[in-house]
């Protein structure tokens, strides 16, 4: 008879896409997040913490330009419900807001932590599994509350390690891009075949470019495409695309989206808007919109966003206006910021660059239209945690290994009972500290045991010290140091190993902690 084959192993292996973290890591990012956290609820913004599973009709259309509403998130079929990982944290904001909306204080003010999903192929530094940390107001249709995320954006930089004059937060409004698309005549998109009957005089310009460049449609979300590209290709570059295109940098041709010299030169009018002073950029703003209605909107709410900030402190080297900022005009439906750090590091390449974009947000007002019918106004802002954790990596605001818990050894298993006692002591004054539970035959292996776990200090007690009521404390951080770096003779003037009194035990770890820092 044929013996069953025997079944493979499983690989221990992280799916791709996928990260662990241990200790340091861990602790770094909710030391991090803590610091944030309090910055919120000085804010008096509220915790939400809602369910990592959302069903797909709640998640609905979540990132732009993707049709299917169940694409890029990691979804299954429950009965006839289709579930999903939550892909962001916003989404689910606006089912409560409108599953609790008879029950929340409005405007509704909450913070959210925690990891999302994005069943999307993973790459360098991009992971299916990430942090995010939001702020979000629901319910407040004055700019007041886009200037207040922006004043909370800056406190809650400087309160992780992030110093003033190393970011800045640009602002945005993208009903002053609508404005510009207006005032070239792309209020809508536009069609060749059909078209209206009439037309203002700058959509028939657009027209016959459109018949010279037999091109049937021109639309608002292409030119936004083009836009959000100002960054990596620049004034010429966004010009060839919104016109004739242009060779990327593989050599392949990108077709343009057909707009005239005339048309393009005024987007990028806007684009460049910017000037050292906030009154010339809000004039070259009302300049670059014409006589848009809801151009001049976005220009008088960049306007009183300024003039809130300035008025609790927060001037131009902290938070600016700045018509570059093009990241979300796509889905923002009017301020749109964007927190930049601006101090300098070395890339994988060894060329130096400014560390770029560790948060986001804007105005959504459409957030719980979609569940009610109803146009709730909210706006909001999202921290890339892994990324601000970096940033601070690269400051040097964020250690290496954490350290590790003091490690009392055991040379006589009799007498765990008093080894449980010493660790006791030490716990109850606030020490980090543990008993060595693996197998105590070996004592060389207690003390790499502590050395792996980055422990400060090793208690160390047999038969002869408890006979004599004392204790071994030998300071591993002091030794390792010797041992790297000391000859015989300092060694002696620098003992890094002490006999104490049993009862003086707790005095000298305490006193040995404090001299490592």
């Amino acid at each position: 008879m044929a013996k069953d084959k025997k079944q493979p192993r499983p690989k221990a292996q992280t799916p791709k896409g996928f990260q662990d973290y241990f200790g340091a890591d861990v602790t770094a990012r909710n030391d991090m997040l803590r610091k944030i956290a309090e910055v919120y609820h000085r804010y008096g913004f509220d915790a939400l913490e809602t369910s990592a599973v959302e069903t797909v009709e709640a998640l609905g259309k979540f990132l732009p330009d993707v049709d299917r509403p169940n694409e890029g998130v990691f979804a299954w079929q429950e009965d006839s419900d289709w579930l999903a990982l939550r892909y962001d944290l916003t989404a689910p904001l606006a089912r409560v807001a409108a599953q609790y909306r008879n029950d929340l204080p409005s405007p509704y003010r909450r913070y959210a932590m925690g990891p999302v999903w994005r069943n999307e192929k993973p790459g360098p530094g991009r992971f299916r599994q990430f942090y995010q940390c939001d702020a979000d107001t629901v319910g407040a249709p004055s700019v007041a509350a886009d200037a207040e995320i922006c004043a909370m954006l800056a406190d809650t930089l400087e309160a992780v390690g992030i110093d003033k004059g190393d970011y800045v937060i640009r602002v945005n409004n993208r009903k002053v891009l609508n404005g510009v698309l207006e005032s070239i005549g792309l209020s809508e998109d536009l069609l060749l075949n059909p078209r209206p009957m009439t037309v203002d005089e700058a959509a028939e310009a657009l027209y016959a470019e459109m018949v010279r460049r037999n091109i049937e449609k021109i639309s608002r979300a292409d030119v936004l495409r083009q836009v959000d590209k100002y960054d990596k290709v620049g004034r010429d570059g966004v010009l060839a695309l919104l016109t004739d295109g242009r060779l990327d940098d593989s050599g392949a041709f990108i077709d343009g989206v057909g707009l005239s010299n005339a048309a393009a030169e005024q987007v990028l009018k806007f684009l460049t808007a910017k000037s050292d002073d906030a009154a010339l950029t809000l004039q070259n703003l009302r300049d670059a919109v014409c006589e848009s209605a809801i151009g001049a909107e976005g220009v008088a709410e960049l306007e009183a966003i300024a003039g809130l900030l300035e008025a609790q402190g927060y001037g131009p080297d902290r938070i600016v206006i700045d018509p570059s900022v093009v990241r979300g005009l796509g889905y923002y439906t009017g301020p749109v910021y964007e927190a930049e750090l601006t101090f300098e590091i070395t890339d994988e390449k060894g060329r130096p660059r400014n560390f770029g974009s560790v948060a986001g947000g804007g105005r959504y007002d459409d957030l719980v239209k979609r569940f009610t019918g109803q146009s709730v106004p909210a706006t909001g802002v999202s921290i890339g945690v892994d990324r601000l954790l970096a940033a601070l990596r690269a400051k040097g605001q964020v250690g290496g290994a954490a350290q590790g818990p003091v490690v009392v050894t055991v040379m006589d298993r009799d007498r765990m009972a008093d080894y449980q006692a010493m660790v006791a002591d030490l716990r109850n004054a606030g020490i980090r500290a543990e008993v060595y539970l693996g197998n105590p035959k070996n004592f060389g292996n207690q003390l790499k045991y502590a050395d792996k776990r980055a422990s400060p200090v090793a208690i160390i007690a047999g038969g002869d010290e408890f006979d004599k009521g004392v204790v071994q404390i030998k300071d591993l951080i002091l030794g390792a140091e010797i041992a790297k770096n000391a000859t015989l003779e300092e060694w002696k003037d620098r003992p890094s190993q002490y006999e104490v009194p049993r009862d003086q035990m707790l005095a000298k770890v305490r006193a040995i902690l404090n001299g490592q820092g």
